[in-house]
């Protein structure tokens, strides 16, 4: 193993907006640094950087994530990072749009009528940062009247909330309703305006947080 090319991947890794495969490694190799290596090859080097990251001395990590990887911070170190993004409020998503992506997250793929009906008000707003921020992406056309823009979640809403997948979404009869609230979960999401919350509603512990 050819120990100089260890920072060489790890900058590929921090640098990366987005996880970063071992193709996309390989090729970066071999164009500047002038190195041939093919995906086995570039697995065996970030395995020993993912044990390297792995020692106490460390407070980030390697970890897998969509088919690539990416430099996050260790689950140890949450409080003292949770204490700075206080400060960051205006950077957060609001309220709103935390909502409408939980419904899209959910109901996708869904035109903005649909959501508008679930929220009751107009989205036209939101879903236009949304789509700014590459959270949700259009998909396709329905075709009912008009055939309308179909909204979905792409690979920077993994991103944002650390999931491999969908399927890690709290599933909709994990969330608790208010003690007044009549009905299932399903219920309220398709017979009333109050969406359920999004995936912030029930956080993971010790989620990875991004570095960037």
């Amino acid at each position: 193993m050819e120990l100089q090319l260890i920072p060489h991947i790890e900058s590929l890794i921090f640098a990366a907006e987005s996880p970063i495969t071992l193709e996309e490694i390989s090729e970066a190799l071999y164009k500047v640094p002038g190195v041939a290596l093919d995906e086995s090859a570039v697995l065996e080097y970030i395995d020993y950087i993912r044990l390297k990251y792995h020692q106490e001395d460390f407070g980030i990590q390697v970890i897998q994530m969509m088919n690539g990887y990416r430099f996050v911070t260790k689950g140890a170190y949450h409080p003292t990072i949770s204490a700075h993004l206080k400060n960051l409020n205006k950077k957060r998503l609001s309220r709103t749009a935390l909502e409408t992506l939980a419904i899209i997250a959910y109901k996708q793929p869904v035109t903005k009528p649909e959501v508008e009906s679930i929220r009751g008000v107009n989205c036209d707003y939101v879903i236009h940062k949304l789509l700014e921020k590459d959270l949700i992406l259009i998909s396709g056309r329905s075709e009912g009247p008009g055939r309308p823009l179909l909204y979905s979640t792409g690979n920077r809403f993994l991103d944002y909330f650390g999931l491999n997948d969908l399927s890690e979404l709290p599933q909709i009869k994990d969330f608790h309703l208010p003690e007044n609230q009549l009905g299932t979960p399903e219920e309220v999401m398709t017979l009333t305006d109050e969406p359920i919350p999004g995936p912030t509603a029930t956080p993971k512990e010790n989620s990875p947080t991004i570095v960037n």
